[in-house]
């Protein structure tokens, strides 16, 4: 799953990958790079050297000695488990680290259960095409016909859909992670509060683990089977899986040996994550049962018991959509029914990574080359390390046992290059997100940018999908291939000619960031600082003119006969005039609401985030908070009238319109991000 379960980096299938950093950062940061300078291209993609060996069990383990236990040690990453298969046997399964360190444990492929994320969304691809070949469902039949729910989606979704994240879902993420000992519901998590349609189905890659968790849904209703019995009867029993569940909590038998997560291997470990979706992400494995999965896939099921047939498995890794809906996406890396198509060297790979909070994973099948290799994680780590280790890991295992030769040059000639490269520069947003909610203001947060350089060449900042920026040159007209790499983005435009959609990573996509939405984020963030300043001049002149008054009483002749001073200042007296008053103090009111509400969306936005329960009472109490700081422009707009009237100087009519125009922001704004939906679900 991408918290992915994958949201932002969740490997190459970002999620969202982490969509929420912190949120005041995240808006300074943009504030800040709307001025900023241009960034320098970064260094081309490492490329490792190819084995002299060959794929064999003893270059494979000595590779991974090498490489792994440093890594996990320099990364505070607890423990890792690797598994590769190639030419129908298992070539390695390896334990690294701790499965759990306070005890000492280590990892051991054959017993430790890792949890896998999204990877499991392949067991749920597998499950649902079984029942394709056995004729109970059909892929493109409206998905409603096979469950009942009721959903009333604008356009009927499919099997194809779902399986290829082009249901045009927005994204949710409540509930995606529950606590420890609670039983996920899988049918109700599908009918509360499900997610808006905001695309046509077919037409935008917009990763969805609701769309993985309806289409297993498919699967519990068509076969009459919760979905946790009908996969481990029909897919991990045939293909050997023994030590392998979706069950939560975990069976007796199995609940010993799963690992422990950490954020990093210094600190506690978190407890048992609980997907409340169980199709998108609840599969918990050992590296050993991963294997027998990536050997059924290539068509060495054991004991000759298939799980699915060679043209059903040839079909899941073929594209599933073609370009009458998707147009010169088509060009790029497509997505199979499941699979990824993560092709690299000139091989052809298919895969899927998956992230819970602390566990990181990847599977990779190399079906001309017979081959496969899986790899998990049970630590972030420190700087984000397990996902810096997964992807160098799988590049170094392509570069090493499947070294490909230079990428072909380009077919586009220089002058059209150019031009597009300057059509294609600006800020996207992923179309992983939020539309109808108000985490839509998360989108504009954390774009992408892109920026010409070298005349005709493109610099994504980060590159799509990447941790780190990333140049990319056109090879096919719209097609953009990494300098010095094998990731390639294709960029569909409109009638008029500008970027309607970049496709990046098979499933998903980025578009525009409106100008409006763009600036939503710094205008907020100004307006809010004028009105802190608004807020802080009140103590701050009542201060200021108790100091004067008492100098000036210091200052003051003394009545002889009374030893007092011979005037009273007035050291409390308001410098406000009487008309102005009332209007004054709304807007001071309004003002401390406004600031009041928008410390308490960052809090709401970090707990959603997350993936913290969140009372529906504290979101409509900022919302509340939020409604009286809008409505404070009408108290400045009263204000700056009473000032003008009451003549009481330029200076204050001033003041007085600034605050109006910081009111008159902030309301555009909070309409921009939908603050006040009175749709609080997310």
């Amino acid at each position: 799953m991408r918290t992915d379960l994958s949201t932002r980096p969740a490997g190459p299938r970002r999620g969202l990958r982490r969509a929420a950093t912190a949120v005041a950062g995240a808006a300074v940061v943009t504030a800040l790079a709307a001025c900023g300078t241009a960034a320098e291209p970064p260094d081309p993609p490492t490329t490792y050297p190819a084995s002299q060996e060959g794929l064999t069990r003893a270059d494979v383990d000595a590779w991974l000695d090498e490489t792994v236990p440093d890594a996990l040690e320099e990364g505070r990453i607890a423990g890792a488990t690797v598994a590769v298969v190639h030419d129908g046997e298992v070539v390695t399964a390896r334990g690294f680290g701790e499965a759990d360190v306070a005890a000492g444990t280590p990892v051991d492929p054959e017993r430790t259960l890792f949890r896998v994320g999204s990877v499991s969304k392949m067991v749920t691809a597998t499950a649902v095409l079984q029942l394709v070949e056995d004729g109970e469902v059909d892929l493109d039949t409206d998905v409603e016909q096979y469950t009942g729910l009721g959903l009333d989606l604008e356009h009927p979704v499919t099997l194809r859909h779902l399986l290829t994240h082009t249901a045009g879902l927005e994204e949710r993420v409540a509930g995606l992670i529950g606590a420890e000992g609670t039983t996920p519901d899988l049918r109700r998590s599908l009918v509360e509060a499900p997610p808006e349609q905001v695309y046509e189905p077919g037409t935008t890659p917009a990763y969805s683990n609701y769309s993985n968790a309806l289409a297993g849904y498919v699967v519990e209703a068509v076969s009459g089977q919760p979905f946790e019995e009908y996969v481990a009867e029909h897919v991990l029993a045939p293909a050997g899986m023994t030590s392998s569940t979706f069950a939560q909590p975990l069976p007796d038998a199995l609940a010993d040996d799963v690992a422990q997560g950490y954020p990093t291997s210094d600190e506690a470990p978190v407890p048992f994550e609980v997907v409340g979706q169980p199709p998108a992400g609840a599969l918990s494995a050992t590296a050993a049962d991963m294997a027998r999965f990536m050997l059924a896939h290539l068509g060495h099921a054991p004991a000759g018991e298939e799980i699915l047939s060679a043209p059903t498995r040839a079909l899941m890794q073929e594209p599933a959509l073609d370009a009458s809906t998707l147009g010169v996406l088509t060009e790029g890396p497509f997505m199979g029914l499941g699979w990824f198509d993560e092709s690299r060297n000139g091989h052809r790979v298919v895969g899927h990574g998956g992230d819970t909070n602390v566990f990181h994973s990847h599977l990779q099948l190399w079906p001309d080359d017979d081959t496969g290799v899986y790899l998990s994680l049970s630590s972030t780590g420190t700087a984000n390390a397990a996902y810096h280790l997964r992807e160098d890991l799988l590049d170094a295992f392509a570069d090493r046992y499947f070294p490909g030769e230079d990428a072909a040059a380009s077919t586009v000639d220089d002058e059209t290059r150019r031009a597009h490269a300057q059509t294609v520069a600006g800020a996207y947003e992923s179309t992983r997100g939020f539309h109808s909610t108000f985490l839509t203001a998360l989108g504009p947060l954390q774009p992408t940018r892109a920026q010409v350089v070298d005349g005709d060449r493109v610099l994504f900042t980060p590159g799509p999908g990447q941790l780190e920026p990333a140049v990319y040159e056109e090879v096919e007209p719209w097609v953009y291939r990494q300098v010095g790499g094998d990731r390639v983005v294709t960029v569909r435009t409109d009638d008029a000619g500008e970027v309607e959609l970049i496709g990046h990573d098979a499933a998903m996509s980025m578009v525009p960031v409106a100008s409006a939405r763009a600036a939503a984020g710094p205008a907020l963030l100004g307006a809010a600082a004028v009105l802190l300043l608004t807020v802080l001049a009140w103590p701050v002149g009542a201060v200021v003119r108790r100091v004067r008054a008492r100098r000036r009483a210091a200052a003051a002749p003394v009545d002889p006969h009374t030893g007092s001073p011979a005037s009273a200042p007035a050291a409390t007296t308001s410098p406000v005039a009487p008309g102005v008053r009332l209007p004054h103090r709304l807007t001071r009111l309004a003002a401390v609401a406004t600031l009041l509400a928008l410390a308490g969306w960052v809090y709401v936005v970090l707990t959603v985030m997350g993936l913290q329960p969140l009372p529906d009472v504290m979101v409509r109490g900022v919302q509340v908070l939020t409604v009286v700081g809008v409505l404070g422009l009408l108290a400045a707009g009263w204000r700056v009238v009473a000032e003008a009237r009451g003549r009481t100087g330029w200076f204050r009519v001033a003041t007085a319109s600034v605050v109006l125009v910081a009111f008159a922001v902030t309301s555009w704004a909070v309409n921009e991000m939908q603050l006040l939906s009175p749709d609080i679900t997310y």
